[in-house]
């Protein structure tokens, strides 16, 4: 008898439980494809999710004012309608609570293994499968699916004596409930989209609130409220109202990328907006001054706010236009030489999203996803990698949009999924691997897109770029429309 070819048995392990999909993460990319597969009777697949429940980055960022920057009825399934959203902008629990019932209204509990941590995948040639180790035992899948989003890891800056620190600190999608902030002099270090929501509740509890600010946002109204009972009541009793509303939402998205691609009057009208709500909410010219943006407005992610400015201007708030750079004890120091007492310390300081830390547990072929993504994320159609057969990553490189909703983009690379797994049930490969040409013409596509765009020209560094290479590894440098056009349609001819 040969020895067998299966690395579990040959280690000395009990047999990989069988199936053809394994999906790893369950956000909303996860939850997505699950849902999908399932409605198509494919009913060999599991979730598997490292926390104890299931929705991300919503599951994740519990931190006081949290929300979504796009709105509700755009951020969420066009399959999975939610006619209850109960805002324009939805708050993390709201999310998280639509999440957690598309898994129950799908009957998706039976392919969860929650508490579940991905140790390694490996591709065996031999059984043309992946053999997937995980915290809850093994599994051997015919299809590996990352779903593990990018805002998971978070990301603290680099501060001298930190671990010294008299006081607590943490990071702001590791909130601490337990540790109340009334009466306490308390460090925000950040002023991206998370921190720009925390302030203003924070300051409301804080008897001294210092934001280390390193650049300064481009802020814009956010125009939050409630739905009124009679929309409510219209979205209940006809789901075409939230299709046509959805439809509009994304459409007024789509104008905001003429902007992204410098196009004038559209950049400077986005600036004016910008500048305009600068000046109505701050009267000090000083302060003003310190808010203003020294790069090309969305070169970093606009944020939108009705109440970071207020919160500013209280007397218990104090902007340092510098970073943090070392603690000693209980005192911070910003870079320029000023120091606080300050009691706790929240880093609003976003997340590893260019170097996803799964990657160092993947192997395709040859090497592992972390070597092959060694100079910056690279994928065909943004979904696909050379070396690694019958995988795909959603949410992944140059997916994400600088400008409209995420969820679109999600449904198109499931779409894309789906249709890679129909050719396979239908012909008679086994295997699909796409070219090294398919993901080198891809990422030239992206260059191109990138050119002249704000991201690329806007004079600032940001998330949307590879922090070694300086490559748009993150963002789809164009439209959303334009990302469905490029990366929609499965194509047989880029694999082999």
């Amino acid at each position: 008898m040969p020895e067998s070819t299966d690395p579990a048995t040959a280690e000395g392990h009990s047999s990989p439980e069988r199936v053809d999909v394994l999906i790893v993460g369950a956000g909303f990319a996860g939850i997505g494809m699950g849902i999908q597969l399932a409605r198509r009777g494919r009913d060999s697949f599991v979730i598997i999710e490292q926390a104890d429940d299931v929705g991300g980055t919503w599951r994740d960022n519990r931190y006081p004012g949290v929300a979504c920057d796009i709105p509700a009825h755009l951020y969420s399934f066009s399959f999975r309608p939610n006619p209850r959203w109960s805002r324009v902008f939805a708050e993390g629990a709201e999310i998280h609570a639509y999440l957690r019932s598309c898994v129950q209204q799908e009957e998706l509990e039976p392919y969860l293994r929650l508490n579940c941590a991905l140790e390694q995948a490996k591709w065996v040639e031999a059984e043309a499968r992946w053999f997937v180790r995980t915290s809850r035992g093994d599994f051997s899948a015919a299809t590996l699916i990352i779903a593990t989003g990018r805002l998971t890891e978070p990301r603290i800056p680099p501060v001298v004596g930190l671990r010294n620190f008299g006081g607590r600190h943490w990071h702001s999608a590791r909130w601490n409930p337990k540790v109340s902030l009334v009466g306490k002099r308390v460090g925000l270090v950040g002023t991206g989209a998370s921190a720009v929501q925390i302030l203003p509740r924070l300051a409301g509890e804080a008897s001294e609130v210092v934001v280390f600010q390193r650049s300064a946002p481009y802020v814009l109204p956010r125009g939050d409220r409630f739905y009124t009972p009679d929309e409510l009541s219209s979205f209940a009793a006809d789901p075409r109202t939230i299709t046509e509303l959805r439809d509009e939402l994304f459409a007024e998205a789509e104008l905001s990328i003429a902007a992204r691609r410098r196009r004038h009057p559209e950049i400077d009208l986005l600036h004016q907006r910008a500048t305009d709500h600068l000046a109505a909410q701050v009267r000090d010219p000083r302060l003003r001054q310190r808010l203003t943006p020294d790069y090309e407005i969305g070169c970093k992610r606009i944020l939108f706010s009705d109440d970071y400015y207020a919160a500013l201007q209280l007397d218990t708030v104090q902007l340092e236009p510098t970073e943090l750079t070392r603690v000693d004890d209980g005192l911070a120091i910003a870079a320029s030489g000023h120091t606080y007492d300050l009691e706790i310390l929240v880093f609003a300081t976003g997340f590893n999203a260019t170097r996803p830390s799964i990657a160092k547990h993947i192997r395709g072929r040859t090497s592992l996803l972390s070597e092959r993504w060694s100079n910056g994320m690279v994928a065909h159609a943004s979904t696909t990698v050379d070396g690694f057969p019958n995988m795909y990553v959603l949410d992944g490189p140059n997916a994400a949009l600088g400008h409209n909703s995420a969820i679109y983009v999600i449904e198109t690379q499931i779409d894309y999924v789906l249709s890679a797994l129909d050719h396979l049930a239908s012909s008679a490969d086994t295997v699909l691997e796409v070219t090294p040409e398919a993901v080198r013409s891809s990422m030239l596509d992206i260059e191109e897109r990138a050119r002249d765009t704000v991201w690329t020209q806007g004079r600032c560094t940001s998330w949307y770029r590879d922090e070694q290479t300086g490559r748009v590894t993150l963002l789809w440098p164009d439209s959303a429309v334009s990302f469905r056009q490029s990366n929609g349609a499965f194509d047989i001819s880029a694999y082999r």
